[in-house]
């Protein structure tokens, strides 16, 4: 492998939503994921997403609703992803080091693969997906148009196909057909 890509979830691989999304539903894979995905996957990058799902400490949804979703994200594309790491707490209900931006899901994972953190990315929309991954060492990516200037991140893309090109470049890979990722590919 050369290395891992750690994802945040919502506004990174699904349509983030202000009021949580945790029906399958409503679960709306951002374009270009399945395919950015894939490109990453076949370039040696784990996948490891790691995401802050509060509405379980709210009793807004539950860890069940959690699990269906990452099923369904999960089979949309491919079970590329290597694994989920999630925090259902709160600030507001109970304290967790686990929650970003604290870094207990990244040390999991980075314990779990045996990984080096300088051969990892981390993409995310957030800085509080940014500082976690920063204190590790790890190379960060935002991706959106709301780029927090208090935590910037290494770089930033618009998407996370751009990001997947970004990536590709600096690993000196092309995409499985021998050039630069196209978002055409699947059309």
């Amino acid at each position: 492998m050369s290395g891992c890509i750690f994802l945040d979830r919502d506004g990174v691989l699904n349509r983030d939503n202000p009021n949580y999304t945790y029906r399958v539903r409503d679960f709306e894979i951002l374009p270009g994921v399945p395919e950015a995905l894939y490109f990453l996957k076949e370039a040696g990058f784990r996948l490891v997403v790691v995401t802050n799902q509060s509405g379980v400490a709210q009793r807004i949804y539950t860890h069940r609703q959690v699990h269906l979703c990452h099923i369904f994200l999960q089979q949309a594309c491919g079970h590329v992803i290597d694994a989920f790491y999630y925090s259902p707490y709160h600030p507001s209900v109970t304290a967790s080091l686990a929650r970003k931006p604290g870094t207990l899901m990244f040390e999991k994972a980075i314990a779990r693969f045996s990984l080096l953190p300088q051969a990892c990315w981390m993409v995310g929309d957030r800085g509080r997906d940014i500082i976690p991954a920063r204190a590790l060492g790890i190379t960060t990516i935002q991706v959106g148009n709301e780029i927090e200037k208090e935590n910037q991140a290494d770089y930033n893309a618009e998407s996370l196909i751009d990001e997947a090109e970004l990536n590709l470049a600096r690993e000196n890979k092309k995409g499985p057909f021998g050039g630069p990722i196209s978002k055409d590919l699947f059309d």
